[in-house]
């Protein structure tokens, strides 16, 4: 029986694409493996992002041939699909595919397995169907992802993700809900549902969109929470809270991209909001869902960036106070607007910005943390943590670790937050006269 290993890099969705299809695989008689381990076929699931991104994928792409110099190698996802050629130039790869037909990717090996330096990259621009992909199971038995969403129309003058994957398309709604009750039923009770801009679902079809999507996905039975990966902001907006208003499964944490506290920053970016816009959307999430967590992505060193437009930035992410915060640093990406804009920074000072607004963050989230110390929440367990720990969340996506002999995994209970550590709490599981409790979702 020949051996696949998978290796995927960047978001939420490329790793639902990786577990879709290594099903494939597996149901037609393949046996997976380590990646880290010797196997006849490596699938390596790219991403683009950034150009550090580029790199990693290019790294772990040449990471294959140690294992196996004979081995087949399939490159798909993102960065395949806006650099076909550059990929291809990379020595052993035999197979290259972009972000779509990867639902026939076990045909496509079978039919080009003898042949090397093979490119299944179309115009992904010209194409307006969702390319379906299943999981009916995932080998983390706590959470399941289902992709609902593809392509972006944005076009942020930074980014390269609109030209890999192409204009926005809505998986059919009665397949998703399918898939949800599917999963559920596999025993499966916190389901996060990902796309590329997943704001965008139904807007291509016209019927159902994402708040009808979360109603529905409420009402099935054996779900008890319910996530959505990175969304735009100015879809939480009043009239969308009041849609969702009786969707008690929804799990208290949104993030939410900024990218820059600074409304110069913002209109070179091509971002469709105002601070003041987004301050707003922030203020209602935290009436309407008590002790939510709000976290983002935050830009620094974009083109012309001053330092006193940086301050803004700063002043900003303190005026809000994240519950957590991914910082990065702008790097050009080929073909985009703002590769070719004036004043790029330099890299020093990206750097120094990068730490300020780090240890901004930090703060912020450590002070929301420490409201909770003494209170009880419930936590879904996912993992071994070492040394005699167990980890998991609670529904507003705070990591909890207690000591326990139990294999707590895909369990529920009640921990009271003692302590915080190196960024997530340490408890103790309680009973129900054991003090006051922290509820999931307890919305207003």
């Amino acid at each position: 029986m020949k051996k696949v290993a998978f290796y995927t890099l960047g978001c939420k969705v490329n790793q639902y694409e990786t577990e879709a299809m290594s099903e494939l695989f597996l149901n037609a008689g393949y046996e997976l493996a380590d990646y880290d381990s010797f196997a006849d076929i490596y699938v390596i699931n790219t991403c683009t992002v950034t150009g550090m991104s580029d790199r990693k994928s290019r790294q772990i792409i040449r990471r294959a041939k140690k294992y196996n110099p004979n081995a087949f190698v399939i490159v798909a996802g993102c960065y395949s699909q806006v650099s076909p050629d550059e990929v291809l130039k990379i020595e052993g790869v035999n197979l290259v595919l972009g972000t779509k037909d990867r639902s026939n990717i076990v045909q496509l090996y079978e039919q080009n397995r003898e042949l090397c330096g093979i490119s299944c990259v179309d115009d992904i621009m010209q194409v307006h169907s969702f390319d379906s992909l299943f999981v009916s199971t995932y080998s983390d038995r706590t959470r399941a992802y289902i992709k609902v969403q593809e392509g972006c129309n944005q076009f942020c003058s930074y980014c390269k993700i609109p030209y890999a994957r192409g204009p926005i398309r809505s998986r059919d709604f009665r397949e998703v809900m399918e898939e949800s009750q599917r999963l559920a039923d596999s025993g499966f009770t916190e389901i996060t549902y990902v796309g590329i801009h997943i704001a965008s679902y139904g807007l291509d079809t016209k019927s159902e969109d994402l708040a009808d999507l979360l109603n529905s996905a409420n009402a099935i039975r054996g779900i008890k929470r319910i996530r959505l990966s990175s969304i735009e902001p100015m879809t939480l907006d009043e009239a969308f809270i009041r849609k969702i208003k009786d969707c008690d499964k929804l799990c208290r944490h949104f993030h939410l991209s900024l990218q820059s506290g600074c409304d110069e920053t913002l209109r070179r970016m091509n971002r469709k909001y105002t601070t003041d816009d987004y301050y707003k959307i922030v203020q209602g999430l935290r009436q309407h869902f008590p002790d939510v967590a709000i976290t983002t992505d935050i830009m620094v060193g974009f083109p012309g960036e001053t330092d006193e437009e940086f301050e803004k930035t700063c002043a900003f992410a303190e005026k809000v106070a994240f519950s957590g915060a991914h910082i990065f640093q702008y790097s050009p990406r080929e073909g985009t607007p703002a590769a070719d804009f004036p004043n790029q920074v330099d890299p020093q000072v990206k750097e120094k910005r990068s730490k300020l607004i780090s240890k901004i963050c930090n703060r912020t989230k450590q002070e929301f943390m420490e409201r909770f110390i003494g209170q009880a929440a419930e936590v879904l367990f996912e993992q071994a943590a070492g040394d005699g720990y167990f980890e998991g969340k609670t529904d507003n996506y705070q990591s909890v670790l207690v000591k326990t002999d139990e294999d707590l995994s895909g369990e529920y209970r009640m921990v009271r937050l003692d302590r915080i550590k190196n960024g997530a709490f340490v408890g103790e599981i309680v009973t129900e006269d054991d003090g006051n409790y922290l509820h999931s979702n307890n919305h207003s």
